[in-house]
């Protein structure tokens, strides 16, 4: 078993919902200079005839915000763990000029890796009518309220292109905070949380693969804290594996989850069109509330996501995981094996 933290987590990654609503210092927002340099760099990429995500960091020149970039993937990994970057003025864009821009962006941040077995680089989050409760099904792809988890790499943007008639709020949590309430009231609980459990792949898994993977809530490791916690993943693994959690693990989970739902821990944020949110995944547990959306199509509400591994990004211990490195036989630090590939070999070629 890995070694237990047993002293509190210090600095900016800890932080109560309570204390953002006091002011807005962690907005940040973009400068005329920035959206001209964005806006420069999109004008080249279609004047090559390239659209996302088929165009490469060299395509969206944007030396101009160089200190910006250094600034939000320290803030992401050393900081707050999460910005809220406002301003891009998405009513001059059509959705294909914007995923451009949020791409090229992106691809300056880190590296894009993939999210599904099909290799998709660029998801879009929109309502395509299915059960969350089918386990093949991801959250993105309904309009359900999604129970507070990290996603599958370092880091996960979002780009709000339109929103919802109603609801859809974002909420963020740090889970470094949690931890440290666990610690304090609570430390019985913190060996549970860290032993491995299974989370459910939701059919991202290979034919003659595991459905299942296995990971604990906490890993810590050279030098820093993790947290992986997604209760609906765990819960719908149970059903494929038969291993159901002990009495005593439940009322670890409860505990979580009755952090997480604490109106002085989470923070809800509604993403305003041409928003764009990015997270760290293990500093920080998001969620959304259930949405009520149009009925015409081109008015639903529509995020783009990217998952990026960062180029500062924390090395993550072996059993933490969701798979090891083929290549460099490491802990795999994002996205999801590409078990198809998309037309054009897109997935293939740019990782």
């Amino acid at each position: 078993m890995a070694s237990i933290l047993r002293e509190k987590i210090l600095g900016p990654s800890v932080w109560k919902g309570i204390d953002l609503v006091k002011n807005d210092s962690w907005i940040y927002y973009l400068s005329a200079k920035a959206i001209t340099s964005l806006e420069n760099a999109l004008i080249q990429v279609k004047q090559k005839g390239l659209k996302a995500p088929d165009f490469t960091k060299d395509d969206f020149p944007i030396p101009e915000l160089t200190d910006e970039i250094a600034y939000f993937v320290k803030e992401l990994e050393n900081g707050k763990g999460f910005l809220l970057i406002r301003g891009l003025p998405i009513e001059r864009y059509t959705d294909e000029e914007a995923s451009i821009v949020f791409w090229g962006l992106g691809l300056h941040m880190g590296m894009p890796v993939t999210q599904n077995a099909k290799g998709d680089l660029l998801g879009h989050v929109i309502d395509q009518g299915l059960d969350i409760n089918d386990s093949n099904v991801r959250g993105y792809q309904t309009k359900a309220h999604l129970p507070f988890h990290p996603d599958g790499s370092d880091v996960v943007g979002l780009l709000s292109l339109r929103k919802a008639k109603s609801g859809g709020f974002s909420s963020i949590v740090s889970s470094m905070a949690v931890y440290n309430e666990i610690l304090e009231k609570y430390p019985e609980y913190l060996g549970i949380l860290y032993r491995p459990y299974y989370l459910d792949r939701r059919g991202e898994e290979s034919p003659g693969e595991s459905p299942v993977y296995s990971s604990p809530v906490f890993s810590f490791y050279k030098g820093k804290l993790s947290c992986r916690y997604n209760r609906g993943y765990v819960e719908s693994a149970q059903a494929k594996t038969g291993i159901n959690l002990s009495k005593v693990e439940m009322e670890a989970y409860d505990l979580i989850d009755s952090l997480l739902h604490d109106e002085n821990m989470h923070f809800n944020m509604m993403l305003e069109p041409g928003d764009m949110q990015f997270v760290n995944n293990y500093t920080v547990l998001h969620s959304r509330t259930v949405y009520e959306d149009y009925e015409e199509p081109e008015r639903k509400r529509h995020l783009l996501r990217l998952w990026l591994t960062i180029p500062n990004g924390r090395e993550i211990a072996p059993d933490f995981a969701m798979f090891i490195d083929e290549h460099t036989g490491k802990a795999g630090r994002g996205g999801i094996p590409v078990r198809e590939k998309t037309a054009g070999g897109i997935a293939e070629n740019i990782r």
